[in-house]
């Protein structure tokens, strides 16, 4: 039988740690370590909602200015280096409209802003270059990078150790769950 996990001051009540989810369910995704930390909230989770955009953030500002509802944000900005989808002002905008994290298969900027904020913010490196403005960008798609598959809905958990993705919310107390994983 699995132990219940140990308090950790810095994890919100709500969120497992991820290395005990996995512990507790062997079958759930785990996102290659590519990722780093650069919002104020190391530890969050939530159902996902997806956009898939190159270079310009107009469409995950359209979804940040909508209720958030303790969702996480997946953005696959194609691996790309060459600019930041995410800043400060997104950030606190996520943070007003109630959204748990955001995962950026891309960069981020204005770090020390976004460091400030009780949000979770993940993506692969910083960039000063704010993106493009031209709109185009898809929503509520099938994403597939750092070696997992995020659909809209799946679960998002992250923290300090990594990144998590199950098709159903996890507990550590219910292993009848890990089947559909």
């Amino acid at each position: 039988m699995t132990q219940p996990a140990r308090p950790t001051p810095e994890l919100p009540s709500a969120v497992l740690p991820t290395a005990d989810l996995s512990d507790a369910h062997p079958q759930v995704q785990i996102a290659e370590p590519v990722f780093r930390n650069y919002g104020g909230q190391a530890a969050f989770c939530g159902p996902a909602v997806t956009v898939r955009v190159f270079e310009d953030n107009t469409p995950v500002r359209a979804v940040l200015e909508t209720p958030g509802q303790g969702r996480v944000l997946v953005v696959d900005g194609g691996a790309s280096l060459n600019c930041a989808l995410l800043g400060d002002q997104l950030g606190t905008l996520a943070v007003q409209n109630g959204w748990a994290g955001v995962v950026i298969n891309g960069c981020v900027r204005d770090t020390a802003a976004l460091a400030g904020l009780p949000l979770g913010v993940k993506a692969l490196a910083a960039h000063p270059r704010r993106s493009g403005k031209g709109g185009s960008g898809e929503q509520d798609v099938s994403l597939m990078f750092a070696g997992v598959g995020i659909e809209p809905g799946h679960w998002v958990y992250a923290d300090a150790d990594g990144l998590l993705v199950s098709r159903v919310e996890l507990t550590l107390f219910d292993d009848a769950q890990s089947a559909g994983q």
